[in-house]
């Protein structure tokens, strides 16, 4: 391992505020729910506290919705797979049909779609209870077996809610601490004492967490009305002050006792948020606003509560992206997904070696996009199936022949899943690779209602991960790879396409109207940044040739560049200052175009050379 690798891995593993608390508070639902499984003889006990793993979050807020979310997904699917078992007992041709049409719904609608994650998980679902249906012989026990899948997803998404509603930190004081954190930022950025990373990090995140947290108070009525409606308010123009921070980085014009004097404004009300109050009325002095930006941030911190309405909103799509009808990706991916899902069945089905189910589970918990995003996705799952495993036979060999009772096991969930957790807590660099060696883990030492230290059963479900990482290796990289060339690519031109048309079609807009739409190309940005990342984990055939990388490298800082100028300009815009930014626009799509062309080109001259 080189020495730079090794410092990026031990970067990743340092503590950071909250991480401790977070993985505590896993692994404790995950040994939770162990017991609750083992009690009441309830299967698939390690699936059960993998779901925790895969769906808990660090925002309560959104861990509490999305096992809310499941629970009545879940439970809608079991009522429709009741009706469909008649048709499925002793037909292993409407099992076959009803697995491939569930999982590609679910997986389509969870790629093209708001559903997110929680599609391959009613994907597997439905998936999991067909291949459950093919082994019982009559309609009885196809219920019970739908009835032990449906708690299987249940019982520990209700766990979860019962242990986050006790001991997780309130929805309500983690909305007060990230907008007091945001606020104290804009301070240090005006005082010019920020990291610029930092500033970077906050633009990045969005406003997401904040609107998961709010939605969940408003929706529990956590909050009084008027601190509701000034968190509200302080959601968007925080924002926006964070965007003039930005724009201030650009620019060495400043005035220093008007940045401290609205930088202690900035504290105050960050003070007051954590509790839960309005700060003092204060007279503002005669401040100093050598340009837009500053004459911005003066303005929201004098009506930082104020409900300021965008005048102009961020693209919306509804449920669906917007391209979920035009663009085949999302038909590609679920096909591609739905069929590893069912070579894998097929193969441990011929075999009858029933303990590499852990093969299909695989396929639809690893799948993503882009060939480079699944593909590094599938490099931490293999490391981190190695790790869990290491871990779970040891305990076999050294700690299992000595317990007898449930609770001796509960301890030993709670130590292997805290470790997974302190690693899934993390950054998305590794954050996978905790879920996978929990996963293996928990595959290794929960066996049955008890403790059980049968090495042929772990050795055979981790076997069944590691062919579930191969077929989807081969689907992901062979059958229409999907690059993240291609992926960045198709996200720039319709970022371009947008603004250039917004700005053409409204060439008074004033930058007010841009900032209102800055969290939308700030996020796409960050988002094209992320991806570019992935380029690293794809197969040489699919890596963009050097002009065309060169081309997307430098793309999010001219980007971002020329809509700090547009958002915050020295005067007023005027039609001809619209006009070239639409030129400015049109140009950077032309050069998209140009690096796509000869990339093609390229590829296909070294093709004809072969």
């Amino acid at each position: 391992m080189s020495a730079a690798l090794w410092q990026a891995i031990k970067a990743e593993l340092v503590p950071f505020e909250g991480r401790l608390g977070m993985a505590w508070r896993v692994a404790a639902i995950c040994s939770l729910t162990a017991m609750v499984f083992m009690i009441y003889q309830i299967p698939l006990v390690a699936i059960g506290c993998y779901l925790v793993l895969f769906l808990i979050r660090p925002n309560t807020a959104e861990s509490m919705l999305m096992a809310i979310g499941i629970c009545v997904l879940v439970s809608l699917v079991v009522v429709m797979l009741f009706m469909l078992t008649r048709l499925a007992v002793e037909s292993p041709l409407w099992i076959m049909t009803i697995i491939a049409v569930g999982s590609f719904v679910f997986l389509y609608l969870g790629a093209a779609s708001k559903l997110g994650p929680a599609g391959s998980i009613l994907a597997l679902v439905v998936a999991f209870i067909m291949t459950l249906v093919g082994y019982v012989p009559f309609g009885e026990v196809a219920t019970r077996a739908i009835l032990y899948a449906w708690l299987m997803a249940l019982t520990p998404m209700g766990v979860l809610l019962a242990f986050l509603a006790v001991v997780g930190p309130s929805p309500r004081r983690l909305t007060r601490q990230r907008l007091a954190e945001r606020l104290q930022l804009i301070a240090a950025s005006l005082r010019q004492t920020a990291d610029p990373s930092d500033l970077e990090t906050a633009l990045r995140e969005g406003n997401d967490f904040l609107t998961k947290t709010i939605i969940f108070v408003k929706l529990f009525s956590l909050s009084p009305r008027a601190e509701l409606q000034r968190i509200q308010a302080l959601q968007h123009n925080s924002y926006q002050l964070l965007l003039a921070c930005k724009a201030l980085t650009r620019s060495s014009q400043r005035d220093a006792d008007s940045a401290e004097w609205l930088a202690q404004r900035c504290e105050a009300w960050a003070a007051a948020v954590l509790c839960g109050e309005a700060a003092e009325d204060a007279t503002v002095p005669t401040l100093q606003l050598p340009n837009s930006a500053w004459q911005r941030i003066a303005y929201l911190v004098e009506h930082v509560v104020e409900s300021l309405l965008p005048k102009e909103k961020s693209p919306t799509s509804g449920f669906f992206l917007p391209d979920a009808r035009s663009n085949p990706t999302y038909q590609y991916y679920a096909l591609k997904t739905t069929a590893a899902a069912i070579i894998c069945y097929l193969v441990y089905t011929a075999l009858q070696w029933q303990d590499i189910h852990t093969a299909m589970i695989t396929c639809y918990v690893v799948a993503l996009g882009t060939t480079g995003e699944t593909v590094h996705k599938l490099t931490l799952r293999i490391v981190g199936c190695l790790i869990g495993a290491a871990l779970g036979v040891g305990s076999l060999l050294l700690l299992m022949p000595y317990m007898t009772s449930i609770g001796e096991l509960m301890l030993l969930v709670f130590a292997g899943t805290l470790c997974a957790a302190w690693v899934s807590v993390g950054s998305e660099r590794i954050s996978y690779a905790g879920v996978q060696i929990g996963l293996a883990f928990l595959l290794t030492v929960l066996q049955g209602f008890g403790p059980d230290v049968e090495l042929s059963v772990a050795m055979d479900r981790i076997l069944g991960v590691l062919l579930g990482n191969a077929v989807m290796y081969v689907m992901f990289t062979r059958v229409w790879p999907w690059s993240t060339t291609k992926a960045v690519t198709q996200r720039l031109q319709q970022l371009l396409g947008w603004w250039r048309e917004k700005a053409a079609a409204q060439p008074t807009w004033q930058a007010s109207q841009w900032q209102d739409v800055g969290e939308y190309i700030v996020g796409e940005v960050a988002t094209v940044r992320e991806q570019l990342v992935m380029r690293h984990f794809e197969p040489t055939a699919l890596r963009p040739a050097t002009q065309q990388q060169q081309v997307l490298l430098t793309m999010p800082d001219a980007l971002e560049t020329l809509y700090l100028q547009a958002a915050f300009p020295q005067q007023d815009i005027t039609e001809q200052q619209a006009a070239e930014l639409v030129q400015a626009l049109e140009q950077l799509d032309q050069q998209l175009l140009d690096s796509a062309t000869d990339d093609v080109g390229s590829l296909a001259m070294a093709k004809g050379q072969e």
